[in-house]
């Protein structure tokens, strides 16, 4: 377990997926952004006056407040970590894994030379093919744990190195968030149950690059409430990608993905982000899921994620005591799915495709 000393330092990192203490490109330092009430261990922001109109859609309670939740599944509980799973010394690590700092959103946008280009396709590939065989040992029994000791594995086979191992203290290779965990779920001793659903995200470092990618699977037979809203928020991608070319703003991603979201009442998280991704584990831009004023258009060979998480019920996130895990304040579903994409002269090239 990560210790309490720990867990503060990472605690900045956690609110932004990964991200560090640069969220939404404001000039306002992290602890003046976010409230964060280690009591409730609940998330919320304080926005900027250039954030003005969505004052009242952020933060303040559920889109489906009013929808019936599935009340007969149990909620999750923390399970045991295992030991740290050793990386051999000929596989390069990145630099913040010896610092052992959030090393936050690095400044400027990742784009791309002809030999950068290749090195992204072949780090999004590597990703992609870890993510499909994560996918192919869900079902009922195993243990999340399991799961990353199989992912660990096959990145290491590949010269690779699992990108979250290390980063601000992060315990494991690989993402595991079941039902109402909205993201960086930690996999520990808890079995899937029939009926589960679970994000499993990807990150893998490889020759000085990372490619990123994460997808939501079934366990066993999962209800049609479940199964609609795993196939919305994938469509939510899909959509958010296909909007995607050089000069389009970055903020059409949010209205593209809100859109879609608001046809079935599903909520959007918004304190979880998209990002640049290269050289880099997380730079510039910030990319947001809902809708939005930021400016910024999209540059050709530029790299970056895009990566909605909408839920049953409400949006608003609460945040375990291991300063990681975070989950659904109402217990409601919540699923993701998330591409690396490259942008070309015509549109996007998804990288993290087999």
């Amino acid at each position: 377990m990560v210790s309490a000393s720990a867990m503060r330092v990472v605690q900045p990192t956690i609110l932004s997926t990964f991200v560090g203490n640069r969220l939404l490109q404001s000039a306002q330092p992290l602890h003046q952004l976010f409230s964060y009430n280690p009591g409730s261990k609940h998330v919320s922001m304080q926005l900027s006056k250039r954030f003005s109109g969505l004052t009242n859609l952020l933060f303040n309670g559920s889109r489906n407040a009013d929808k019936v939740l599935n009340t007969k599944r149990k909620r999750l509980r923390p399970g045991k970590i295992s030991p740290h799973r050793p990386v051999p010394d000929h596989i390069p690590m990145p630099p913040y894994v010896k610092s052992k700092k959030p090393p936050g959103i690095a400044s400027g946008p990742e784009v791309h030379d002809e030999k950068g280009i290749e090195c992204m396709r072949a780090s999004g590939r590597l990703a992609a093919q870890v993510l499909e065989f994560a996918g192919t040992l869900v079902k009922p029994g195993i243990k999340t744990d399991e799961i990353d000791q199989a992912v660990h594995q096959m990145i290491i086979d590949n010269g690779a190195y699992p990108s979250p191992l290390g980063y601000g203290g992060f315990p494991k290779s690989v993402c595991t968030s079941v039902n109402e965990c909205i993201c960086h779920g930690i996999p520990d001793s808890r079995a899937l149950e029939d009926g589960d659903i679970i994000n499993i995200d990807v990150t893998v470092y490889l020759n000085g690059y990372h490619g990123d990618t994460s997808a939501t699977f079934f366990c066993g037979d999962v209800d049609d409430e479940g199964r609609k809203l795993v196939q919305v928020t994938k469509e939510c991608l899909d959509k958010a990608i296909s909007i995607c070319a050089p000069g389009v703003e970055l903020k059409k991603i949010g209205k593209t993905i809100q859109e879609h979201a608001d046809k079935y009442r599903y909520g959007v998280v918004r304190q979880f982000v998209g990002h640049g991704v290269g050289r880099v584990f997380h730079a510039d831009p910030v990319v947001l899921h809902f809708r939005n004023k930021e400016s910024g258009r999209m540059v050709v060979n530029q790299t970056f994620t895009i990566e909605p998480m909408l839920t049953l019920g409400s949006f608003n996130p609460v945040m375990w005591d291991d300063n990681w895990t975070v989950v659904t304040e109402d217990g409601s579903l919540s699923a993701q799915f998330e591409h690396t994409i490259l942008i070309t002269e015509d549109g996007a090239e998804i990288l993290t495709r087999c």
